[in-house]
């Protein structure tokens, strides 16, 4: 018997493809793009939705014209549900690795600046080699990928963090030392100078990551730790952006070094007295899926 504090359900009650549908919706908080999602017709789904919600004897789902949102039922409800599907997804697949086969799924996150990994190029590889396994990627901040990886959402992920930090309550494993650099528009004053120090950079506007956020941290220690305050004229969710509007002559940036080059219409100045990065590649603590384990392994990571 599956039970939480509202909900009870009888075994074998409650199918896999109904928790898939639940799982879909909830997503896309849209009926009809949960269909498409799933390759079946919208009727089908929300019928199935519907028996489900039956057999609970709680909705799931609150809808109307504009939105579909979750109930508080079916708030409780979903975590659970992605476990069991995360639960027969690795039985199937720890079944095959079993008989030497490699599938299931893959789910990657990585901050937009790894720099220690070609990430692409990884993939590409384990692609080849194992192309039975399906694969996603997420991009976002450090912190939210490490929960992720908790949460079982990801099953790696590559990590950017300052020097003071540490991820928690996963498996890591250290992939680089790095230290950030200034980034400025290529006719800035500071483009031919051969390094700039923190003193100097705090005179100028800055475009960062959102506040606490790992990326923001590393250089908000460094400022705060030499008694010195800048100015965040601008925060924005992305490297891509910051870089444009460093070319667009709006603020400066720091960057890690190793990420720097990749950048464009810009100009990288190396910092004397520099904040450190530490890249981490994370996993579950609770353990490998076999998919996990083979892409760890194609990195040399065992």
């Amino acid at each position: 018997m599956f039970v939480t504090p509202s909900i009870v359900i009888q075994d074998s009650s409650m199918e896999l493809q109904q928790l898939r549908y639940v799982v879909a919706v909830a997503e896309t908080n849209n009926f009809t793009r949960a269909a498409e999602r799933c390759l079946v017709v919208q009727s089908a789904l929300s019928h199935q939705i519907a028996r489900l919600e039956r057999e609970l004897g709680a909705r799931l789902f609150d809808r109307t014209s504009r939105r579909v949102r979750l109930t508080p039922a079916g708030t409780a409800f979903l975590p659970a549900a992605r476990q069991c599907l995360d639960a027969a997804e690795r039985a199937a697949a720890e079944a095959a690795a079993a008989v030497g086969l490699v599938r299931g799924r893959l789910a990657v996150g990585l901050i937009p600046t790894v720099a220690a990994v070609d990430i692409p190029a990884a993939l590409r590889d384990f692609r080849r080699e194992y192309p039975d396994v399906r694969i996603s990627l997420r991009v976002g901040a450090s912190e939210k990928l490490a929960d992720q990886v908790k949460e079982g959402i990801l099953d790696v992920a590559f990590l950017g963090l300052p020097t003071t930090a540490r991820p928690q309550g996963v498996e890591t494993r250290e992939l680089a030392r790095d230290r950030l650099v200034a980034v400025v528009p290529p006719d800035h004053a500071l483009a031919a100078e051969s390094s700039v120090t923190l003193q100097r950079l705090a005179s100028e506007v800055f475009v960062d990551l959102p506040p606490r956020t790992a990326g923001r941290l590393q250089s908000d220690q460094a400022f705060e730790a030499a008694g010195l305050v800048r100015d965040v004229a601008f925060e924005v969710s992305t490297a891509e952006l910051m870089a444009r509007l460093v070319s667009e002559r709006l603020a400066v940036a720091l960057f890690a070094s190793t990420y720097a080059p990749q950048l464009t219409g810009v100009a990288t100045v190396e910092i004397t007295d520099a904040p450190g990065r530490i890249e981490y590649v994370v996993w579950s603590a609770a353990g490998r899926s076999p998919a996990a384990s083979a892409f760890l392994t194609l990195l040399g990571i065992s």
